[in-house]
């Protein structure tokens, strides 16, 4: 292999898949994308096993983090920290939510100093990369939303109807219907809707899909270079970029070259440890890791943001979708887990009953359904209800609440081994709370925007050491305030239930009931509150702000006192953007290429590179 390229993009996520695509557009450069993981497993396309695909070495990098204030609730007082290790990166491994955000956040960018990054630069990106199906279950702002690009989004097929009804209760208590990725976010009253999804035909369209697959990847000025952990970006005396170093996986390093620019698209963990690596960061920490400091950049991995979300579930008789019923649709080899309806060999399947064997018929037939059509129980993350609102406290600019609506209470899996809970702490008999015939549905309350800051911190000189991350969750008081707002909010939306079937009390964990003297039915008080977010509140996995535009990077995404080196991703946001942040990471590698196109001359598809406009 050729180790010169004209452009080289390290990881192959969210952003860095984009960015590879489109530069490889043009024909007359040449492009290497350098991904630690490999293509994603084949489960990867169905949405409702997203669960799996964490704390999977194939699929995660499996980091932890310290809570901070938050997580007493969790084993062992640690955070998970899901990372997409895999071409797509964590819009593989993530709950498919699709959010562009608040118009007012990108408004605040351009105020917080990122020229060239308000609402109106960016939602030409927004449009381009969106394909979006239309559908008579939600609103749909036509003017500001794209139908034709790469990025499936849709609304899942069939609707489960409690996220109907989620949207009805939201309404009666005061948030209207609407288009939250359009007109709906300008509402100052809020908005409520069913959730679009980045799917297509009810299959995970993640940027490896999007962008790559059967498509860039072909190409033969692209050179994807896949199970290769980069250990440093090269530099050169004067501080210029000049490659990037690998090693495969036997182990052996590798150096590839690039005559014109390196892009660090690594994620917010990644990419601010890859430049501590290389020499760029706080002084004092990369010389007490043993990395000789090439720049001194404080900045480098500080304001750390990221979204938390305080699980909230509620009896559910006649409303709430049993676990077993997703379990049948994702198909037979899911019943043979252990304690499954089938047994875990198939040979013995000769000798099931009749009610097992009609039960084995019916989830393959459901299987096959969804691989046909996309119509299927398994077709969402069953993250299928949202809304957003302002609590009043403060960021007028923006909606500082975002409430997630799960038809359905997760499984033990998902809740004790993926999320860390600490289930005994959470429930008097997890073994009966997890009956996968009962029906539940949860709620997720979420802090939009954090005033907390946590940290990236170079543990080792080792690139394969992971770094230190501290979340720093509840630091600022006023997060714990806006979170009991948007609890209380969920709780007037519950009591605004439709229909003839309410919903059944909040089940409060025990524990924190004893200690607050709060028995079913009471109106809890601030404190209870406070205390259940301290400790059930976890991440949602929207890790930005590391490398943010101002402080590390410029503009134009070029990284202050080094030549030719980039960073694309969502590290780079000046603030975290109000709701899910795939959509707007995804943006930044649709902006990133243009900008790098239009400083090399190069040709797009769409001649995207003649929009943008200098700034800097």
């Amino acid at each position: 292999m050729d180790n010169t390229f004209d452009f080289i993009i390290v990881g192959g996520g969210s952003a860095g898949a984009v960015i590879a695509a489109r530069l490889s557009e043009d024909p007359a450069v040449r492009v290497a994308l350098i991904e630690a993981g490999s293509r994603p497993p084949e489960r990867e396309s169905m949405p409702a096993a997203c669960g799996s695909l964490q704390l999977d070495p194939e699929t995660d990098w499996m980091f932890t983090a310290d809570p901070g204030k938050a997580g007493r609730g969790l084993r062992g007082r640690r955070m998970p920290v899901p990372r997409g290790r895999m071409l797509g990166g964590s819009s593989g491994i993530n709950y498919m939510v699709w959010v562009r955000g608040h118009p007012g956040d990108f408004d605040n960018w351009e105020r917080l100093g990122a020229a060239g990054w308000s609402h109106d630069d960016v939602l030409p990106a927004f449009k381009r990369m969106e394909g979006l199906v239309r559908s008579n279950e939600i609103a749909i702002d036509q003017d500001a939303r794209g139908f034709d690009g790469p990025v499936g989004v849709a609304v899942r097929s069939p609707v489960i109807p409690a996220a109907r009804d989620f949207v009805r209760a939201a309404n009666a208590s005061g948030l209207p219907s609407g288009d939250y990725n359009g007109a709906g976010r300008f509402n100052p009253a809020g908005v409520a809707s069913l959730v679009q999804t980045n799917t297509r035909k009810g299959k995970r369209s993640s940027t490896f899909h999007a962008y790559l697959e059967d498509a860039a990847e072909l190409r033969p000025n692209l050179t994807i270079i896949t199970d290769a952990l980069v250990t440093r970006i090269v530099l050169d005396n004067a501080l210029a970029a000049t490659g990037a170093e690998y090693r495969d996986i036997a182990g052996k390093t590798h150096i590839v070259l690039a005559t014109r620019e390196v892009i660090l698209s690594a994620g917010a963990v990644g990419s601010p440890h890859l430049l501590m690596l290389s020499g760029i960061g706080p002084r004092r920490e990369l010389e007490e890791a043993g990395v000789p400091c090439r720049l001194d950049q404080p900045h480098v991995g500080k304001h750390l943001k990221d979204h938390l979300l305080t699980g909230m579930i509620f009896e559910a008789e006649k409303i709430g979708t049993p676990l077993a019923e997703v379990g049948v649709s994702v198909g037979p080899d899911a019943l043979r887990s252990p304690g499954g309806s089938l047994p875990a060999d198939p040979a013995e399947d000769a000798h099931l009953s009749p009610e097992l064997a009609a039960l084995k018929t019916e989830s393959q037939r459901r299987l096959d359904e969804w691989m046909e059509t996309g119509s299927s129980l398994v077709s969402s993350s069953l993250y299928d209800g949202v809304a957003f609102f302002s609590t009043g406290l403060g960021d007028e600019h923006t909606h500082d609440a975002q409430i997630g609506f799960i038809p359905a209470l997760y499984g033990a899996d998902i809740m004790g081994e993926r999320l860390f809970y600490d289930l005994d702490q959470y429930f008097d008999d997890p073994d009966a709370a997890f009956d996968p015939a009962l029906q539940r549905v949860t709620f997720l309350p979420s802090n939009c925007v954090p005033r907390s800051e946590g940290e990236i911190i170079l543990q080792t000189a080792d690139p394969a050491t992971p770094p230190i991350i501290q979340m720093n969750y509840f630091a600022d008081p006023h997060d714990l305030k806006v979170m009991v707002a948007i609890i209380r909010k969920v709780l007037d939306i519950a009591a605004n239930w439709p229909g003839p079937h309410k919903l059944g009390p909040w089940y409060v964990p025990p524990k924190l009931a004893a200690m607050h003297g709060h028995r079913p039915g009471d109106v809890p008080s601030d404190a209870l509150l406070e205390n259940f977010a301290l400790h059930f509140a976890t991440t949602i996995y929207h890790l930005s702000c590391t490398c943010r535009i101002g402080s590390v990077v410029d503009p134009h995404l070029r990284v202050f006192g080094v030549s030719n080196l980039r960073v694309a991703d969502a590290s780079v946001f000046p603030e975290i953007t109000s709701g899910n942040t795939n959509a707007p990471s995804i943006m930044i590698g649709e902006r990133a290429a243009e900008m790098i196109a239009a400083d090399h001359g190069l040709r797009l598809s769409d001649n995207a590179s003649a929009t943008i406009r200098e700034t800097v």
